[in-house]
């Protein structure tokens, strides 16, 4: 490992297939995500609102013992119950999320002394276990060592736990974790493996083991045919990227429950950039793709919410349907109004309706958005520069007979090329992508170029 010049935080000076050779820059880098200097307002405003909610008690001692520890350290630290407050809350107020109707069933997992990357990797590992439960899925938030202000605290560098390598949205984190050592075989179902790391410094690499990644093998109870596309999904979704802030305070927070079926089949195996099943699926169904009346995307997404759905119960792993979430969205709703908390309200109309989402309740209707409403809230990190996206490669999309695996991926890469921001590139498709500092990386070595990807049933063409 070096260190970049301009950053100063790692570059991998040697990879599993040569040397990377030499840096040059691509564009601005990004400013690292950090923790601010925790703001008092933000402070008060916690304890005030949590005395309020929770307990009904004065909240001047407690109010003191904070403002005194600010005064001395700069920082202070929320209690047990004021972090499993924090984390129901955020939930109760995040603007994205149409399930948030359970967030007092919240079960919070409380390791703030955790920041080394291997122990939090491994942590998030057993948080999928402790969530999956068997099937009987509990939604769960594991939250891990605050960032100190002006430092980037512990992060994990997967957008969820678990996501494949054939995926072209995670080309990048798959390139990534290769350059880190990771022996990828070609299979696009293969699980990628968690990246952690704190403050820029060097990652940790986890494979997520098989009881952590639990799957579900789709088929269609009309259709035969549905089984010999292979598709499959993991079982939960977990949100690896995502802070909570909660008083001025960050902190790592994975969080994830159960699927709702047109995440997967409607977004993930759907998305032209993602896995596209969508002209196949209508092929097979005899679908005239050539004619508007056919309406055959919609026809196909109605077989995967079919296929997802009844694979889901079969497993007896635990799913909703978004007709089933927009009624009890709208619930969570008048509940929270009868609480008092109306004002609260926060709600992002374009996440909460679901994709197939017009026939739906809360299609029909306006929301306060108040996504900066002094509260606990959950937010995304920014993507690191690292994995900035990589252009796709050329036959990208094709369809081209079945498959039993997600996308083809590009063809791994020749050691022996140059960036296409310096210039031309050897192989067959193109190899851009960018070195964990953000800058682009153009190699001069030659050798034999590594096999090509493994894709089990696949006919695919060269």
């Amino acid at each position: 490992m070096t260190s970049c010049p301009v950053r100063g935080s790692w570059t991998p000076s040697a990879g599993p297939r040569g040397p990377v050779g030499v840096l040059r820059p691509a564009g601005p880098v990004p400013v690292p995500e950090v923790a601010p200097e925790v703001d008092r307002g933000l402070a008060e405003a916690f304890v005030r609102t949590y005395h309020h909610e929770v307990t009904g008690a004065d909240p001047t001692d407690r109010l003191r013992h904070v403002l005194t520890e600010l005064d001395r350290t700069g920082d202070y630290t929320h209690t047990p119950d004021e972090i499993e407050w924090a984390c129901r809350v955020a939930w109760r107020n995040a603007d994205r999320c149409v399930g948030r109707v359970y967030w007092n069933a919240l079960r919070i997992r409380d390791f703030r002394q955790v920041a080394d990357p291997r122990q939090v990797a491994e942590t998030a590992v057993e948080h999928a276990r402790v969530s999956f439960n068997h099937g009987r899925i509990r939604p769960t938030m594991t939250v891990f060592a605050p960032a100190a202000p002006g430092t980037a605290g512990p992060r994990i560098l997967n957008e969820q736990l678990v996501r494949y390598a054939g995926d072209p949205k995670y080309v990048a984190l798959r390139e990534l974790a290769r350059d880190l050592g990771w022996d990828w075989d070609g299979d696009g179902w293969a699980v990628l493996p968690l990246i952690a790391h704190i403050d820029g410094g060097r990652p940790h690499l986890l494979p997520v083991p098989a009881d952590a990644a639990a799957e579900v093998r789709l088929e269609h109870p009309h259709y035969p045919w549905f089984a010999e596309l292979g598709l499959r999904w993991h079982a939960l979704p977990i949100i690896t990227d995502m802070r909570l802030e909660a008083g001025g305070k960050w902190y790592l927070a994975p969080f994830g429950g159960w699927y709702v079926e047109t995440e997967i089949s409607a977004r993930n195996l759907a998305d032209p950039d993602r896995l596209d099943m969508l002209p196949e699926i209508a092929t097979l169904l005899g679908l005239d793709r050539t004619a508007a009346w056919t309406d055959w995307r919609n026809a196909a997404t109605v077989v995967l919410n079919q296929a997802v759905l009844w694979s889901f119960t079969r497993d007896r792993v635990r799913i909703s349907d978004h007709h089933s979430e927009a009624e009890r969205f709208l619930e969570h709703l008048a509940r929270e109004s009868r609480a008092g908390r109306a004002a609260q309200e926060n709600v992002d109309w374009s996440w909460v309706n679901l994709p197939s989402a017009t026939p739906t309740p809360t299609y029909h209707r306006y929301y306060r958005h108040q996504p900066d409403q002094p509260l606990p809230r959950l937010v995304r990190f920014r993507p690191p520069p690292m994995l900035q996206p990589v252009r796709p490669s050329p036959d990208h999309g094709a369809r081209r007979g079945r498959r039993s695996g997600p996308p083809h991926p590009p063809a791994p890469r020749s050691p022996s090329w140059t960036c296409p921001r310096s210039g031309s590139w050897s192989g067959r498709h193109c190899p851009s992508w960018t070195t964990p500092s953000g800058w682009c990386a153009t190699s001069t070595a030659s050798s034999t170029p590594s096999a090509a990807p493994r894709w089990s049933g696949c006919s695919r063409p060269t």
